[in-house]
């Protein structure tokens, strides 16, 4: 698993990427994660607000730093399954279930 923490380097930015590698820890999945902090290359992900979490080139959230918990089961969803596959689009848990207080009608 390939994990960018997106952000200008501010506090929000490092405490998301404290926050995953402790999330990662929980679940016992190993990933590299970078900080990155070229805004053309955020820009290039689509995002708009910072911090933001790219895992295997997919954002999974962007604008705010979420619990280890929270974290911990995004990471979980799109981490690689135990049989060795990948979750796919198809077979993927839906990501918005994980999220607190989302509603998944908006």
């Amino acid at each position: 698993m390939n994990i960018k923490v997106l952000g200008a380097g501010c506090a929000s930015c490092h405490a998301l990427e404290e926050r995953t590698v402790d999330a990662l820890a929980r679940i016992g999945a190993e990933a590299s994660v970078e900080m990155v902090t070229d805004y053309g290359a955020i820009l290039g992900y689509g995002v708009m607000s910072t911090p933001a979490l790219v895992v295997d080139d997919t954002v999974m959230l962007s604008g705010r730093v979420p619990e280890v918990e929270e974290l911990a089961s995004i990471l979980s969803a799109a981490s690689p399954r135990p049989d060795g596959g990948r979750f796919t689009p198809g077979n993927r848990p839906d990501l918005r279930d994980l999220v607190v207080g989302l509603d998944a009608t908006e």
